[in-house]
C-alpha cells in the first residue's frame, strides 16, 4: 500500500528524544518546551509561542483568552477539519460558516462582510492543505469591524502569504503537530501571538489555570488557581521529536514542492482532474496535494478503487455547514461541492516519482472508467 501520508523520522528526532529520556524531564514545560517555543517564534516571526496538546486545544485557549462566550457568534472558513467549529462551540459560541474559493480552497475575504452582525466577536480563517488565505484583506475586515482574528494553521507551518509567515497575521494563531502534517510529534500544537498577557493567560489556561508554578530551575512558588484551567499541556518528549523535525524542515519542504510539481506536470490538462492552484504571493507547503474531480465523477467509488490497487486516497477535508452537529443555515455551494469532489492523493517524503506516475495513471484509468460515473 502506499500510503496518504508518512512521517519522516530519523536520528535527528532520536537524539533529541534521548536527550529528555536522559534528563528526567518527561512532562510539558521543561526544557525542550522552551526549545520549541523559541524556535517556532523565530519561525514565525512571533513574540510568544505555548506548546499544546493539540490543535484543537489551542484553537480553544485562543477564543477563551479573547473573551469568547455563550451568544457571541465567531465566523468560519466553511472547508476545513470540524475542530474549527468545535473549538468555537467548546466555549457555548455559534460558528458562522463563510464559504470558500474554488481554487485555493480558502475562505473568500469578500464574503465575510455578509456574516458580520452585533454578535461576532471574532473570525477564524483556516490555511486550506497549506496555503494562506487572503490575509491582508481578512486583516483589515477584522480590524475595521473590531473582530479578533484567529488563524487556524494547522496545516500551513512555514506557510507565507506576500511575505509574511503563516502565524504572524493573526491576534493568536495555532498550528498543528498531528501525525499528518508536515511537523508532526504524533499529536500535539503550538500558539502563537505577539501579545504578552494573552500568552500569559494561554500558558495558564493550559496548565489547569496555574497563576505559577514549581520551576527546576527557579525558586519553589505555590501554585494557585485563580481560573478554570485544562490539562492541554505538550510534553517534552513530544516537543522533542518537533524539534528534531523544524531541524530539517527546509529538505522537507522542498522534497514536497518537488513532487506536487511532478504531480502537477501528469495531470494539468486534464478535463476531469483539476490541479491545485498555488497564488502568486503565496508559498504553499502542501500539507496535502488535492486535486478536485468533474462533478460527472464519483469521488467515493474513486477512493474504494484506488484502495484495491494498493493507493490510499482520501477526501480533501470537510464542509462544515453540512454537518448535523452545527444545526447551521450557512449556504456554502462551493466549500459542499470541494467536500464531494475533492481527492488527498500520496505526498510525502519517501514517495518516489516512480510511485507517482503509478498513482496519476491509477487515478487517470477510474475517472475514465464508465462504473466511477455517477
Amino acid at each position: 500500500m502506499i500510503p496518504l501520508a508518512k512521517p519522516w523520522f530519523d536520528e535527528r528526532e532520536l537524539n533529541y528524544v534521548k536527550e529528555t529520556l536522559d534528563s528526567g524531564w518527561v512532562a510539558g514545560q521543561g526544557p525542550k518546551n522552551k526549545q520549541l517555543a523559541k524556535e517556532v517564534c523565530e519561525y514565525t516571526t512571533t513574540d510568544f509561542a505555548i506548546p499544546v496538546s493539540n490543535c484543537t486545544s489551542g484553537l480553544h485557549l485562543a477564543l477563551l483568552t479573547l473573551g469568547i462566550k455563550k451568544g457571541d457568534e465567531v465566523i468560519v472558513s466553511d472547508f476545513s477539519f470540524p475542530a474549527s467549529g468545535h473549538a468555537v462551540m467548546y466555549c457555548g459560541a455559534v460558528p458562522r460558516f463563510v464559504d470558500v474559493d474554488m481554487e485555493t480552497y480558502n475562505i473568500q475575504a469578500r464574503l465575510i462582510g455578509q456574516k458580520i452582525n452585533e454578535k461576532t466577536k471574532a473570525i477564524i480563517v483556516v490555511h486550506a492543505l497549506g496555503q494562506m488565505a487572503e490575509m491582508d484583506s481578512i486583516r483589515k475586515i477584522a480590524d475595521t469591524n473590531g473582530l479578533f482574528l484567529i488563524e487556524d494553521a494547522a496545516c500551513a507551518f512555514g506557510a507565507s502569504f506576500k511575505n509574511v509567515a503563516a502565524g504572524k497575521y493573526g491576534d493568536i494563531s495555532v498550528f498543528s503537530f498531528h501525525a499528518r502534517k508536515n511537523i508532526t510529534s504524533g499529536e500535539g500544537g503550538i500558539v502563537v501571538t505577539d501579545n504578552e498577557e494573552w500568552a500569559a493567560k494561554i500558558s495558564s489556561l493550559s496548565s489547569f489555570g496555574m497563576e505559577s508554578a514549581f520551576n527546576r530551575q527557579e525558586k519553589f512558588n505555590i501554585p494557585s488557581f485563580n481560573s478554570l484551567g485544562y490539562n492541554y499541556k505538550l510534553s517534552d518528549i513530544q516537543a522533542a521529536i518537533v524539534l528534531g523535525q523544524i531541524q530539517k524542515y527546509p529538505e522537507l519542504l522542498e522534497r514536497k514542492k518537488f513532487l506536487a510539481n511532478i504531480y502537477n506536470h501528469h495531470l494539468s490538462g486534464s478535463s476531469l482532474i483539476h490541479i491545485p492552484l498555488e497564488k502568486e504571493g503565496c508559498i504553499h507547503v502542501y500539507q496535502t496535494y488535492a486535486v478536485v474531480l468533474d462533478e460527472k465523477i464519483d469521488r467515493d467509488k474513486v477512493i474504494l478503487a484506488m484502495r484495491e490497487d494498493g493507493i490510499q486516497t482520501q477526501i480533501g477535508t470537510y464542509a462544515l455547514h453540512v454537518q448535523a452537529l452545527y444545526q447551521s443555515h450557512d449556504e456554502c455551494l462551493n466549500s459542499l461541492a470541494l467536500f464531494n469532489q475533492t481527492l488527498a492523493l500520496p505526498l510525502f517524503y519517501e514517495l518516489t516519482e516512480t510511485q507517482i506516475e503509478f498513482i496519476v495513471k491509477r487515478l487517470k484509468y477510474h475517472v475514465n472508467h464508465k462504473s466511477n460515473l455517477r
